[in-house]
């Protein structure tokens, strides 16, 4: 038996730590799974193309006591970045499970590069890239051995672009796996879901561990996938990290899609607003319609509220209502958006 016959047998008797998932881009050892092309064999689909890479529809995760999500639809087009935010708890993790075919959605529709998660989860495992943010990887190999040991499921090519990649983050490859440190295995893990060239690569909070410098440069790898025709779903707590990359975002929150536009659009019709009354007694405007209010604040005097769809033209008619004495707009920042929706209080209507 030789060293990578060793290393599939032995794999065979271990369960990789955590939540069971396999590690990034490994599949059970020792079986090939029908359907799937053997190594040295590019799989058929996922090649660049106009159709989306992926499409939910009123997906629903119910969970004794908890309803995951409720409801959510979005599409990812491909050749982009595509961020999704969200606080803890909010639906993220399990929807990405239900994407990668680790969860079957209680309600609802998904397809990942028009395959069915549900009925070909294997096949789609294959052909993506995943990233968690605690990968599990077996600790007992080597760096090396484990790029050795997943290269036998991809095509010729993939231990050649892992080793590049090790290399590149200064890991050697006769380190172990349990001796690494929790940025090191953030590495090895990204060199893993990369090292086969994915068309769609799913991160759930991939910068992890990671320090500044690396974690820029792998921000800014993950544009050049997009504008090569790949496409990168990103799930992130760093908001700023993801203003600075991504091409659409979506937030997500108590288990429903709050908005879902791409950024600049998203960015540029969200407003602050500040006014200032002479009697704090007296009732402030609200924007007429389109205008959306999603949260309003009162301070003495002043009066703050962030809204959708503001125009200035609103602002005269703002300034002759009673007691106003100025208003004042600014633009606003992603994460400031981003607490606008998941804290939202609606505005109660007030007459001037």
């Amino acid at each position: 038996m030789n060293e990578a016959q060793d290393l599939a047998s032995e794999a065979e008797s271990r369960v990789a730590p955590e939540t069971g998932l396999q590690p990034a881009g490994v599949q059970p050892a020792g079986v090939q799974p029908a359907g799937v092309q053997p190594a040295g064999v590019q799989p058929a689909g996922f090649q660049p193309s106009d159709s989306p890479a992926i499409v939910a529809r009123d997906l629903q995760m119910h969970f004794r006591g908890c309803d995951a999500l409720r409801g959510v639809d979005l599409t990812v087009e491909p050749g982009t970045v595509f961020a999704l935010l969200g606080e803890n708890g909010a639906g993220k993790t399990t929807l990405i499970r239900i994407m990668t075919g680790f969860q079957k959605p209680s309600a609802g529709t998904c397809e990942i590069g028009g395959l069915d998660p549900v009925r070909q989860p294997l096949e789609i495992r294959r052909r993506i890239g995943y990233v968690s943010d605690s990968p599990a990887l077996y600790d007992w190999m080597s760096v090396g051995e484990i790029g050795w040991f997943t290269a036998s499921f991809y095509p010729e090519g993939f231990l050649e672009a892992y080793r590049e990649s090790i290399a590149r983050y200064g890991i050697p490859e006769d380190r172990k796996i349990r001796h690494l440190s929790k940025g090191q295995r953030a590495k090895v893990a990204l060199s893993l879901a990369l090292a086969h060239d994915p068309e769609l690569l799913i991160l759930d909070e991939p910068t992890s561990g990671l320090d500044p410098m690396v974690r820029r440069e792998f921000l800014e790898s993950m544009i050049g996938r997009a504008a090569s025709g790949r496409t990168v779903f990103l799930s992130s707590h760093q908001i700023s990290e993801v203003e600075r990359v991504a091409d659409t975002i979506a937030i997500l929150h108590e288990g429903r899609i709050r908005t879902c536009e791409p950024l600049d659009q998203l960015k540029n019709s969200m407003t602050e607003v500040t006014i200032n009354v002479e009697d704090p007694l007296v009732t402030t405007p609200v924007p007429p319609e389109p205008a959306e209010v999603l949260h309003e604040s009162i301070d003495g005097r002043q009066r703050q509220m962030i809204v959708k769809h503001f125009d200035e033209s609103m602002i005269a008619e703002m300034r002759n209502s009673t007691s106003v004495t100025s208003v004042r707009t600014r633009a606003m920042s992603l994460e400031e958006i981003f607490i606008a929706y998941t804290k939202r209080v609606p505005a109660t209507p007030m007459g001037r």
